[in-house]
This record gives C-alpha cells, structure tokens and sequence, in this order.
C-alpha cells in the first residue's frame, strides 16, 4: 500500500512538472539568437536593436526619450468612456490614432509638439511588423530604460490600430484646473488621484519645447537626465504664477533658472486631494519606480482587453541603478519648500554645495 501511495505521489508529481514545463516553454527565435516566451514576442527585438541605435542615440537618457514617453500618454489618455455613452466617439485609447491620424490630433492645442517625434518614429513604423498602436508603447518603454533609477516597464503587443482620430478635449492641458485633470483621468481609465500623481512621476525626465516657446527644452526638474524624485522636491519650492495668457500660459516661475514648472503640476502638488500623496514621493525612490511601473501599465493598455494582448516585458532591458538621491539644490533649503500636506512633515533632506546654480536646458538630439 505505501508504494502504491508513493508511486501515485511521483506520478501526479510529474504531471505538475510536465504541466508547469509547458507554461514556462520559451522558444528560439527566427534571429537564432533570442528566446522568448511566446513566439509573438520575437518580433521586438530587432525593432529594440533598431531605436536603440537609431531614435535614442545608442541608448541615451535624452530628449527622444521624454517626447516618446510624452507621446505614450498622448496616444493612451484619447479615451473618454462618457464621451462615447452620448453617442459620440470617444476616442480608442493606446490605438496609434495619434500618428495614424496626425493630421487632425496634432493640431489639437493640448497635443502642441508631438509631431516631431511623430515624424521621427514614423520610418521605424514602417520597416517593422508592428501595430502603430503597440510600436507608439513598446518605444516609450525602452526609451524609459535608459533612465538610471527608472522601473522596467511592462510591455503588450496585440493592439488594433486606431479606425478613428480621438475627440479633443481628451488630453489635460497644463492651466487646467485640479478638479478637471482628475476628472479626464478618472473618465479616461478610472485613475485614482493617487495613478495620476504616480504617472506624473514622467516628468522628471521630462522638458517643455512649446510651453514657452522663447525657452526651448526647458526641463521640469535639475535632473533631467536621471529617473529620480527632484520633481516631486522642487514643484514645491516656492514660486511665483504668471499670468495665464500669452507665451508662458501655464507656466510657473521656479526659483531655479533655468527650470520651468507647469500650472498643473504646481497645483496639484498643493490640492489637499493630491499634496501627501505627491510628497509622499520626495525621498521614496522604491516608491517612485513601483507607482509609476504599476500606473504605466494600466495607462498603456487603455482601450485593450489585457487578456488579449501578449505580455513581453522580458524584452525590456533593465534600466541602470539610480544615480541620485534626493536633495535640496545648492542653495536652497527646507526654508524655500512651501508645504502643503498637513498631516506630515516634509523630509529632511541635504542640500547640495555650493552657490544656487543654472539649470542646463535639454539639448536636442
């Protein structure tokens, strides 16, 4: 009796080995070189190979990157389910309308600039078997990658191209108030203030081209090379609003030079909706990557069912280690931070050496 019992043990043991084996087969790709999970993937890395040579500079941290990352977002938050129940298109979220339809969104005021790496990306599109939809995410991802201190993202292929542009109106624009931005992103994809502080978290690596037109590749924070909390520091220095009309519409003075701040996200890193949350990230590196990972992956499959798209993350590189800690910048101290969560103090931070200093604008690539 007791061998049949161990017999019967070692055979339903097998069977979860030969089940579990089956799972976890990967495959050779046509190249011969890579393996992946699911054949579907192979696809990716010579379009990897290609953007990483050829759009991000052999694989720099610089300006194609943040207008990629912009443009995943761009594309992504074109959705509007309460648009669509009136009976009026609501755009398709991560379906490529944006380049695919170029034409008409890139005119829109919110999308100003977009087309530059629209035009940029347009040739990889088009020597590789890839969805408009799926290359507008995939490039944005690996762009990421290249940041020290930035989260693997997670990468989907599977998406339809976009049959129809998106509505204006759909994307938030920087003198928008606090209650509308988490309005759209809440009728976009159910984003809770907390996602859309998280995605913000884009703009550490981020620059403003038209914002201010007289300032180009203007960046949101002193680093913009580096995938690190400063953002989250240095909106809430103390600044002054410019007047909500001409060349610097939306803009707010920060007493960085050299470093420009939206409306937008100086507001929200003071609404009581949003300012713990927002502070929460100042010195919470882990926090930043996780946040931002998790509120990527649900923005980047907007207008998707996940279940029928393929998961290929594993073809993302994992991004170098963060470069930074986070600081006051030289010159400037807890005494220039004008707080805006009640409920806990702000960090205790250093503060860089040295007299206060310009920030250096993005070159472009």
């Amino acid at each position: 009796m007791a061998f049949k019992i161990l017999a019967s043990s070692i055979s339903v043991l097998a069977a979860l080995q030969a089940a579990n084996g089956a799972v976890t087969r990967r495959v050779t790709c046509p190249d011969g070189v890579n393996i992946a999970s699911n054949a579907a993937c192979c696809a990716l890395f010579p379009v990897l190979d290609d953007i990483q040579k050829n759009l991000f500079d052999g694989g720099e941290c610089g300006e194609k990157v943040h207008e990629s990352l912009r443009l995943t977002f761009h594309d992504a938050i074109g959705i509007s389910p309460e648009i669509a129940a009136t009976g009026a298109f609501g755009g398709g979220g991560a379906d490529g309308s944006i380049a695919i339809f170029d034409d008409i969104e890139t005119n829109l005021y919110a999308n100003n600039g977009v087309d530059e790496i629209i035009g940029e990306q347009k040739p990889f599109i088009a020597r590789h078997n890839l969805t408009t939809a799926d290359f507008i995410q995939f490039a944005g991802a690996i762009g990421v990658s290249n940041c020290p201190g930035a989260p693997r993202l997670d990468v989907f292929v599977g998406r339809k191209d976009a049959t129809q542009h998106a509505p204006d109106k759909t994307v938030p624009e920087p003198f928008d108030t606090v209650d509308s931005i988490l309005a759209r992103f809440a009728d976009a994809g159910g984003f809770s203030p907390e996602e859309v502080v998280a995605l913000l978290a884009s703009h550490t690596i981020a620059a403003a081209d038209h914002v201010d037109p007289s300032i180009p590749g203007t960046p949101f924070d002193s680093t913009p090379e580096l995938f690190d909390t400063q953002f989250f520091i240095e909106t809430q220095l103390r600044g002054t609003l410019f007047p909500g009309t001409g060349g610097n519409q939306g803009e707010v003075e920060s007493p960085l030079h050299g470093e420009i701040r939206l409306q937008s996200d100086s507001e929200l890193a003071r609404d009581s909706h949003t300012a713990c949350e927002w502070q929460s990230f100042v010195n919470n590196q882990a926090k930043l990557q996780s946040a931002f990972k998790a509120a990527f992956r649900k923005m980047t499959v907007l207008g998707s069912d996940i279940g029928d798209l393929v998961d290929c993350s594993e073809v993302v590189p994992t991004p170098p280690a963060p470069a930074s800690t986070a600081h006051f910048p030289a010159g400037l101290s807890i005494a220039d931070i004008e707080q805006a969560c009640a409920s806990t103090p702000f960090p205790t931070l250093p503060t860089d050496p040295g007299p206060v200093t310009s920030v250096a604008p993005v070159p472009p690539s």
